[in-house]
């Protein structure tokens, strides 16, 4: 059992230097395409399924509230949180257009789509992104290397790996450093709480 701890943490290891030297100017790219977005009065939507909702949910939270700075909060919604509207539209017409519906009755110009999918391929996702482009929206793909999703996002974070538990590994890093980030361009001289 040792041995597969150590070798799980030293794969999740190497995959973060990984990204560290293939990622760094996307992840920057959208932490400043979030900032620009919220500076100019718009809002971050962030979506996916499963694990992955729970992530959006998570970095909602943390704009919303606050994450390493004391500053105002920050115009964050998950678009997996409402078991009402889930439901009525899974319901009604079909799983597929679970995000892309409230895209289209949430969002507006300006505002930016986070979509989060281990696989690069879900179909709720993707249709998600065709609803924010259409609006024009700006879209951010937070993926795997691959897969229909990152194709089309204005911003594409392709973790450089195959194995589930490692991308979400990676995706989370990703999303903190993000929050980091934007806290850091909008409020540069917010003190550490």
């Amino acid at each position: 059992m040792r041995e597969m701890i150590v070798r799980a943490l030293r794969d999740g290891a190497e995959l973060k230097s990984r990204m560290a030297e293939t990622m760094a100017g996307d992840i920057e790219a959208a932490a400043q395409t979030i900032a620009d977005a919220i500076r100019a009065g718009n809002k971050l939507l962030l979506f996916g399924n499963g694990g992955s909702a729970a992530d959006a949910q998570h970095v909602a939270a943390e704009f919303v509230n606050r994450f390493l700075v004391e500053r105002p909060p920050l115009a964050a919604i998950a678009l997996t949180t409402d078991s009402s509207v889930l439901t009525s539209i899974a319901n009604d017409y079909s799983f597929d257009e679970l995000f892309s519906k409230q895209v289209r009755a949430l969002g507006k110009a300006g505002d930016v789509a986070l979509g989060i999918s281990t696989s690069g391929s879900s179909r709720n996702v993707v249709a998600a992104f065709d609803a924010a482009k259409s609006l024009g929206m700006k879209t951010i793909a937070l993926t795997r290397e691959g897969g229909a999703m990152a194709k089309g996002a204005d911003v594409a974070l392709a973790v450089p790996s195959d194995f589930t538990p490692r991308i979400q590994e990676g995706h989370i890093a990703i999303l903190h450093i993000v929050c980091e980030l934007v806290d850091l361009i909008l409020f540069p001289d917010a003190r550490k709480g």
